[in-house]
């Protein structure tokens, strides 16, 4: 069976940036993302702003792809103005079943909403 293709979008409003994922978040499919990963999650993109992260369009997780947005938030948390928010909105139940299996569910619930 081959992947569904894995597409983002990223749109600016203000002092909020929301990236939406749509397609699978998998190993098979990561790589386009991680390459074009400094396009939308540059310090000058994201420094100064809040980043909602809109996953309602995500059919499937897999471990590699849970591990490449828990790296994102991680990079995201490190460049990002302490008074700016991460949030995770319409997170996908195998999402919080990969958190809850890698022991990041304390880790990852702060963001969601």
């Amino acid at each position: 069976m081959q992947a569904e293709k894995l597409t983002w979008s990223a749109v600016q409003n203000n002092d909020k940036i929301t990236l939406q994922l749509v397609g699978e978040l998998s190993r098979d499919t990561l790589l386009p993302l991680w390459q074009q990963r400094l396009t939308f999650l540059s310090e000058k993109q994201i420094a100064d702003k809040d980043i909602l992260w809109d996953l309602a369009q995500i059919t499937r997780i897999d471990s590699a792809g849970f591990a490449l947005l828990c790296d994102f938030i991680a990079h995201c948390r490190h460049i990002q103005q302490p008074n700016h928010r991460i949030v995770l909105e319409n997170v996908p139940s195998q999402l919080l079943t990969l958190a809850d299996l890698f022991g990041l569910t304390d880790w990852l619930t702060p963001f969601i909403v």
